[in-house]
């Protein structure tokens, strides 16, 4: 079993991710050296640099090197090559290894463990459930897998033993989890690179539920996960449901009723209804802590979202302009859904940059039906991450299935030329697309 006893220096390989980076903050509140490499210089990696830490961007092992074995930890991401460099190093020497899961279930499996999971909504489900904990006063800390508007980071260090993770099923993470509570936000088929079918993913899933403490799960209704409540919208059936759900000024309101009672007139300052969806699932694991259900409930209208979460970065009565992380085919249409049903008559105009080689082909299909919706699409090459290329798996190949006229491929930075001067712009994905954000805005706001 891998100990912090004797650890004084932690080296991180892909630093500039979102769950890395919340761990060296950490680290670093906690007076550990921290150092570590990624592969580009980014605002996350200047961040943390600005709070003490070490980075290199050269796969160069001088860095690591002069760092004593029998102190330091080295904590990896899957996105890390096993040919790279300095992990190779890393193990050739003989320093204590673990994936950045595992630390994590390290920090965590002593306290209070909320963990959220699912393969959507995560992010701002657990953000929410902090923000509803912190405005009760129930103090907690919190490794978030995006920025939270409140937070201004990914990462709360609180001082009652209570935290709130993200439960990743990527790779089987999250089964390094303990939690006291969790909840389960969805199942679609997503990491089938890893899993290979839906079953084994929905085995995955299971045999996390059966890690929860007490089996103390909740689940959305209708997943086929054993659990001791569920959650779902317009349901007579489930512990913790919305209903009367209306739209009004550009938000949505709403009943909730909890296995206690009922809470009416409620709204959440978020667009979408699967953000309802998802302050539902937040209400759920804080009422499990707290017995103010009016206070947790009334905490929903407060919270402001999550970084590249359905973010507003341009909106006035001619021009829209959002940005969202979504890059999974049902993410897609929540998103496009969500601008619809808020700007009706708006001409829509999306670019899209896919995520992996190997989510593109296994949704290769969905991901055409979902982007053919949009009335204009700018599709950039896959991201590819940890990934090599896939032969016959491409951008060309997914546009050709788009039944759209107005879709062109552009790589990124011919974008900027492109751009529509009205109705609503997304940008979509997780790959490197946050880069045009600021770029997007310069051009178009005068």
């Amino acid at each position: 079993m891998l100990s912090l006893n004797n650890i004084q220096n932690v080296y991180f390989l892909g630093i500039g991710g979102i769950g890395m980076s919340a761990l060296a903050r950490y680290f670093v509140a906690k007076d550990y050296r921290v150092y570590g490499y990624d592969r580009q210089r980014s605002p996350i990696t200047q961040s943390l640099e600005g709070i003490g830490v070490q980075i290199v961007y050269d796969d160069d092992t001088i860095s690591l090197s002069k760092l004593d074995v029998d102190i330091t930890l080295v904590v990896y991401t899957p996105a890390i090559p096993r040919n790279h460099t300095i992990f190779q190093y890393s193990l050739k020497a003989k320093y204590p290894t673990c994936k950045r899961s595992q630390l994590l279930g390290i920090i965590t499996n002593k306290l209070n463990c909320l963990a959220v999971a699912g393969t959507h909504g995560k992010t701002t489900i657990s953000s929410m459930l902090c923000h509803l904990l912190t405005e009760n006063n129930i103090d907690c800390s919190a490794f978030l897998g995006g920025v939270s508007m409140h937070l201004m980071s990914n990462l709360k260090i609180g001082n009652d033993p209570v935290a709130i993770v993200e439960a990743d099923e990527f790779d089987r993470s999250f089964l390094y989890l303990s939690p006291s509570i969790a909840l389960i936000s969805s199942i679609d088929p997503d990491h089938l690179d890893v899993y290979g079918n839906p079953d084994a993913l929905l085995q995955s899933f299971n045999d996390f539920s059966a890690k929860v403490k007490n089996h103390n799960v909740i689940a959305k209704e209708g997943l086929n996960i054993s659990s001791r409540y569920t959650y779902a919208l317009n349901s007579n059936s489930s512990d913790f449901s919305v209903y009367n759900i209306v739209v009004k000024a550009g938000a949505y309101h709403f009943d909730l009723r909890h296995p206690k009672g009922v809470i009416t007139d409620l709204r959440t300052g978020l667009p979408g209804i699967h953000n309802v969806e998802n302050s539902l699932a937040a209400f759920a694991m804080a009422y499990q802590l707290s017995n103010d259900y009016i206070g947790l409930a009334e905490s929903m209208k407060t919270f402001r979202g999550v970084k590249r979460r359905f973010e507003y970065h341009i909106k006035n009565k001619d021009f829209v302009y959002i940005d969202d992380y979504a890059h999974h085919p049902v993410e897609i249409n929540m998103a496009i859904h969500s601008v619809r049903e808020l700007y009706p008559r708006a001409k829509l105009s999306v670019i899209f940059q896919p995520h992996l080689f190997s989510r593109t082909k296994d949704f290769m299909n969905e991901f055409a039906a979902a982007l053919s919706k949009v009335d204009n699409l700018i599709l950039l090459d896959i991201y590819p991450a940890r990934e090599l290329p896939i032969d016959d798996v491409s951008s060309a190949h997914l546009l050709e299935k788009v039944t759209l006229d107005a879709k062109k491929l552009l790589t990124i930075d011919k974008v900027l030329d492109h751009l529509p001067s009205s109705g609503v712009l997304m940008t979509l994905g997780a790959g490197d697309i946050d880069q045009l954000i600021e770029p997007i805005k310069s051009r178009l706001i005068i």
